[in-house]
Order: structure tokens, then sequence, then C-alpha cells
């Protein structure tokens, strides 16, 4: 079927598009005589307004799945930096064995230990330093040891919850039920998991460590019950009496590892809980600034071109700041990157303009 046509007046002759191969122009138009400057042509509804150009600037070509990548190199980055951290503490301990009092195990199993109590900030005390200098190391030992498990620990830790979160998102949306329980702990729509589920999640991991401290102190270290329930809650918080601690080889080559990540989990889980509160009192302003009225303070506080009324971007830039979203330092860096692209001040940015920008 022909396509509809509709009448087109030119009154100069039409630009040279360039074409998707570079080695490929159109030949010149023939030169119009004044009296065929108005000739009349035919253009089809459908063709296109505006010859779609190629854009002159590079595009980031990176792929979506870089971010994991980048993540993975990072683990293995906070995997080599423990490692040399922790067999630094090792030697150092091992070597001057002599400086420091306590309970001995095992020489490699004891300054391993020593170095995760350090670093973890419990301090039990049955392993402490008894000379000026083992002193010296344990306060810079420590003061390294927080910075970096504050650092890249909790970055490890930040990766194995979105890759969770990742996971389940994608559960729920190859799914495609949107049943009211599910909705309630994942919103598809924004992509990512309530901040409820994140604290049940935080709070189960947490659970789950201070039940498995408490089986290995009943079964290894030989607590009762109550004991053994008591030093892994005092362990995982980073609390740490000193009145109950590892004895063995054994219980300590565990909470070497064990202390390592069920205090970093307890952290996380009391961040949640704080993220939670903000969220919810987020939540609350937001719902507030969108059902109040609008007052007479409102629209001059508002009204940001002063001519009397607001428009539509004003009264959303006027809601977002309202709502904390943005702030006015962030609407002058946008407003300032707009007029440089503004170059001839006109209040648009045309094609002309990016053009220019680009070149």
């Amino acid at each position: 079927m022909a396509a509809a046509v509709e009448p087109l007046l030119l009154s100069s002759p039409p630009p040279l598009i360039y074409r998707d191969n570079d080695d490929e122009f159109p030949p010149p138009p023939p030169p119009l005589s004044p009296t065929s400057s108005r000739k009349r042509i035919l253009r089809c509804k459908t063709a296109p307004a505006m010859t779609v150009m190629k854009d002159l600037r590079p595009h980031d070509k990176t792929n979506p799945e870089s971010s994991s990548s980048s993540s993975s190199s990072l683990l293995r980055q906070a995997a080599v930096l423990l490692l040399i951290y922790l067999s630094l503490g090792v030697v150092i301990y091992y070597f001057n064995r002599d400086h420091f009092s306590g309970i001995e195990t095992h020489p490699i199993v004891d300054a391993l230990y020593f170095c995760i109590v350090t670093m973890c900030t419990i301090g039990y005390g049955d392993i402490a330093p008894s000379t000026a200098l083992a002193k010296v190391f344990a306060c810079v030992f420590v003061l390294i040891g927080f910075g970096f498990i504050d650092i890249l620990l909790s970055g490890v830790v930040n990766y194995v919850l979105d890759l969770q979160e990742t996971m389940i998102l994608k559960a729920q949306i190859q799914t495609h039920k949107q049943h009211k329980s599910r909705n309630y702990i994942v919103d598809v729509a924004k992509g990512r998991m309530r901040i409820r589920l994140k604290v049940g999640l935080a709070l189960g991991v947490v659970v789950l460590c201070i039940g498995i401290g408490t089986l290995v102190l009943y079964f290894v270290e030989g607590l009762d019950w109550v004991d053994s329930l008591y030093l892994s809650v005092m362990s995982v918080t980073t609390v740490g009496y000193g009145d109950r601690a590892f004895k063995t080889m054994q219980g300590r080559l565990f909470a070497s590892v064990w202390l390592l990540f069920s205090t970093l989990a307890v952290a996380r889980a009391f961040l949640f809980l704080a993220e939670a509160r903000i969220d919810k009192r987020h939540r609350k302003i937001t719902k507030w600034v969108l059902h109040r009225d609008i007052t007479v303070q409102d629209l001059l506080a508002a009204n940001v071109n002063n001519n009397g009324f607001i428009s539509k971007s004003e009264y959303i830039i006027y809601k977002l700041k309202e709502m904390g979203k943005i702030r006015e330092k962030d609407i002058m860096q946008i407003y300032d990157q707009f007029n440089k692209l503004d170059r001839n001040s006109s209040g648009k940015i045309t094609l002309p303009d990016l053009l220019e920008n680009h070149l």
C-alpha cells in the first residue's frame, strides 16, 4: 500500500546526508535556478524528521557484567591483603613469643589466634603483650587492623549480600508472580530487596554464627551450655570480658576463622537496622510532603523565575528539596553544566550546541 504523502516546499538546497559508510557520499544536487527555487516535491509522512547521525564521542562499551568482575577483583585484593597482614603478624609473634604472656598451645595457632582477636578488637586477655616492644607492636597492629577490617572486609560482606540479593531478584523476575507476600520482601519494580529482608537475612546470619560458636564451645572447649552461649555472644559482639576464652588448639584454630566472619556479620546487622530506621523516616517525610497543601510561602519559595506562577519543573524541584533528595548545591552544579552546553544563552540545548561541544 502506498504511503500517504504531503507537499513540502524547499527554499534552499537540501543538505548533504552522510551515510553509515564514510566512503559513500550522495552526488551533489544540481543548482536551483531562480524560477525553480520553490519547487514542489513530495515527502512521505513516515519519513524521519531528522537524520540519524553518529555520535562523535566514543561510547562506553563496558559490559554490565563488568561490575561483577570488579567485585571479584575486590575479593581477590582483600584476600591477598588479609593474607599479607596476618602473615606479618604471625611471623612477628612467632619470633617474639617471649614478649607475650598467656596460655600456649601451638606457636603458629597461638600467633594466628592472637592476630585475629586483636584485629577484631575483642581482647580476651588470655594472650597479652608483656614488654614495651610487644605493646607498641600491639598498638600498631590493632590500629591498622581496625581500619583494614572496616574497609576491605566490610566490602567483601557487602559483595556477598549484594550477590545474594541479585540471585533472589532474578528468581522473582523469572517467576513473574506478584503475590503480596513476595512484594512485601522484594521490590521487583525498583530492582532491590526491601530493607526488612536485608535485616532478616543479617539477623539470621548472626543467630547462625552464635549457634555454631555455642556448639563448638560446648563440644570442643568443654564448657556447659550457658557458658558456651555466654562466650559466643560476648565474642561476636566484641565485648570479651576475659573471664572465658578459647584454651585448646582446636578451639583457637576454629576461633581464628569464626571470629573473623561473625563479628562482621553482627556489625552489618546493626548497620542494616539503622538503615531500616532511616528508610522508615524518609518514607514518612515523603508521604507528608506529597500530601500536604501548598501555601503562599511555598509558591514564593518555589517560584525561582519570579514570574508569579510555578511551572512543573519548579514544583518538582521544590518537592525534591523538601524530601531531602537534592540540595541547592546539587541544583547549582546542574545549572552550571547546562550553561556550559547552552553557548548562546537561549535557555535550550539544541543539536548545533551538542555538535559544537563534541567537536
